[in-house]
């Protein structure tokens, strides 16, 4: 199976010693970091709610962002975002086998490289896919990207003889990947807290949970999407009466977040 994830705001840009690949969208990112750093900076502040700081920080980088980068302005993707979802994917952990594993099974979904692997090699820089950058393609980088995402995600499940996409995204990142355009079966985990019998989801504990729900299916290398119920990581359990067949739930106490 495949499973994609969401990429992070926050980044970890410590050496890391992991050989790198070269992103398959690396032209359209130049591309899309050109028309970013042609905003003005209160633009840019509009276009993803930052603060002065974070916007200078950001137009610097748009500035910065090479065609061609000398590995020392890059890290591996898996290892540069540094938010909830790799806390739980915690992939600096992962031995050679397994990243190995997740080069050909995990995606990170992103707003200016389209579609990562684990070890492909980015430059630092924050571009959410629900933006309103406006490009040749469209007013939204959900136009930029319309089907190409899906038709890769179909190519690289046929490569891997399988049908079944696992989805721990959020939904603002799942949402550039047209479900319809999508020949794979789709399942979306859940993962709730259960607090005075009234299970509910809480956005900072299931971002985590979406990482290490990824990890999960590395480490054991799952193919058949029944096996996703054993998930016990943090805590969480299977929970039949809540689940569906491709939302498969996940629930655990309140207290142990």
């Amino acid at each position: 199976m495949l499973v994609v994830i969401s990429p992070a705001k926050r980044l970890d840009w410590s050496e890391r010693d992991l050989p790198a690949t070269d992103p398959a969208y690396q032209a359209d990112a130049v591309r899309l970091a050109k028309t970013a750093r042609n905003l003005t900076l209160g633009g840019l502040k509009d276009l993803m709610g930052l603060s002065d700081d974070l916007a200078r920080l950001n137009r610097d980088r748009f500035k910065a962002f090479a065609e061609a980068p000398e590995a020392e302005a890059t890290r591996p993707a898996a290892l540069a975002f540094a938010g909830d979802t790799y806390m739980g994917l915690e992939a600096a952990t992962l031995d050679a086998d397994e990243m190995d594993w997740a080069q050909d099974h995990l995606r990170i979904l992103s707003g200016l490289y389209g579609l990562l692997r684990p070890r492909d090699a980015i430059q630092p820089y924050r571009l959410e896919m629900g933006s309103r950058l406006k490009t040749r393609r469209g007013a939204t980088l959900y136009d930029y990207w319309r089907d190409q995402l899906a038709k890769d995600l179909n190519a690289q499940a046929e490569a891997l003889q399988t049908d079944v996409l696992v989805n721990c995204a959020s939904q603002e990142y799942f949402g550039a990947v047209p479900e319809k355009a999508l020949k794979l079966r789709v399942i979306t985990p859940q993962f709730l807290e259960n607090k005075d019998g009234k299970p509910k989801i809480v956005s900072f504990f299931a971002k985590r949970a979406r990482g290490a729900m990824a990890r999960y299916i590395v480490q054991h290398r799952l193919t058949d999407p029944d096996d996703l119920r054993g998930f016990d990581s943090g805590g969480y359990a299977y929970d039949a009466e809540l689940s569906t067949e491709d939302k498969p739930a996940f629930v655990r106490p309140y207290d142990q977040g």
